[in-house]
Order: C-alpha cells, then sequence, then structure tokens
C-alpha cells in the first residue's frame, strides 16, 4: 500500500507541474482549454509558478516525512474554490472537471493514506495484545 501511496503522491505531483507549465505558457494553452486570450497574463504566470511550488512540495513532502497534509489542503482548497466558481460564476467547461480531479486525487491520496497509517499501526497493536 505504502508504494501506490508513492505513485498516487508522484503522479499528482507530475499533474501540478504540469498545470504549472500550462499556466506559464498560457498564452497558448488559453485558447485550447476555454479561456480565450489572457490578458493581462500575470495572473496565470502567478498560478502556474504557484502549481510547480505546490506540485514539487507534495513530492518533497512525501519523501521527506511519508505525509500528504500539503496536498490534501490543496486538493481540498481547489476543490471548494473551483466548486464555488463554477456555481458562482460562468466558467470555462475546464473549471468544473479540475474540481472533479481535484477532488478525486485528494480522496484517493486521503484513502490510501488511511490505509499506509493502518497497516503501519497493526504491528505495534499486535506487540501490545
Amino acid at each position: 500500500m505504502a508504494r501506490l501511496e508513492r505513485i498516487l503522491v508522484l503522479l499528482i505531483s507530475l499533474h501540478s507541474v504540469a498545470v504549472g507549465v500550462g499556466l506559464l505558457a498560457i498564452a497558448v494553452t488559453g485558447p485550447l482549454f476555454g479561456f480565450g486570450t489572457v490578458t493581462p497574463a500575470f495572473f496565470a504566470h502567478q498560478g502556474g509558478a504557484f502549481h510547480l511550488v505546490v506540485g514539487i512540495g507534495y513530492w518533497l513532502e512525501h519523501r521527506s516525512s511519508g505525509t500528504v497534509r500539503l496536498l490534501l489542503l490543496a486538493k481540498g482548497s481547489a476543490t471548494v474554490f473551483l466548486l464555488g466558481a463554477t456555481l458562482l460564476t460562468s466558467v470555462p467547461w475546464l473549471v468544473p472537471l479540475s474540481a472533479v480531479g481535484d477532488f478525486a486525487m485528494g480522496l484517493a491520496v486521503a484513502l490510501v493514506h488511511r490505509r499506509v497509517l493502518a497497516a503501519a499501526a497493526a504491528p505495534a497493536r499486535a506487540a501490545a495484545a
């Protein structure tokens, strides 16, 4: 199960880095994903830099401590923000799809991490019995 968690965190990290690169290249990617021409591009570029940082952060946190706090916080926050934007404003098709994707990624990691923690605690419970 720990191996599955490592793979999930790696894939989600790579996804966030890819989103970051896409936002940094918004002049090309904006029209492809329903956003049209984005001007000024500053905030898209800032979002791109943010995605690069958190994508790397997910991986570094997991590698150094085996935790997924940053990933779960970011995916939960993104889900709430994207759902709110979808419900309250007119958004391109990618926004609700991203909300569903972020929710699914966060849920998958939360469920797998819970199993990893339970498996790690099992030997201690057995020794105490």
